[in-house]
């Protein structure tokens, strides 16, 4: 997938993760980037996972499906960084 497809699927699936996932994010533009090409390679890590058994790192693409695989993975994405970031 070329960087072009690449920014905008982050910025689709970061954006409306950050809208979905209750809480304060910040991040600004570039953050949401991040968070949505991570979401992308962590929903399709998973997606690959369940679908065919195996553990491979794949990313989605940019397609209705894709983007919906990478707002669950931003989504997941946010969760494990707040689990980790939290203060006892």
């Amino acid at each position: 997938m070329n960087i072009i497809a690449w920014i905008i699927l982050g910025l689709i699936a970061g954006g409306i993760a950050k809208l979905i996932y209750p809480g304060c994010q910040g991040g600004g533009l570039l953050g949401t980037l991040l968070l949505g090409v991570v979401g992308a390679f962590v929903g399709g890590t998973v997606f690959n996972l369940i679908e065919t058994g195996t553990f491979t790192l794949t990313a989605t693409t940019l397609s209705f499906g894709g983007i919906f695989v990478a707002i669950i993975g931003a989504i997941i994405a946010i969760f494990l960084y707040n689990m980790a970031t939290r203060r006892a």
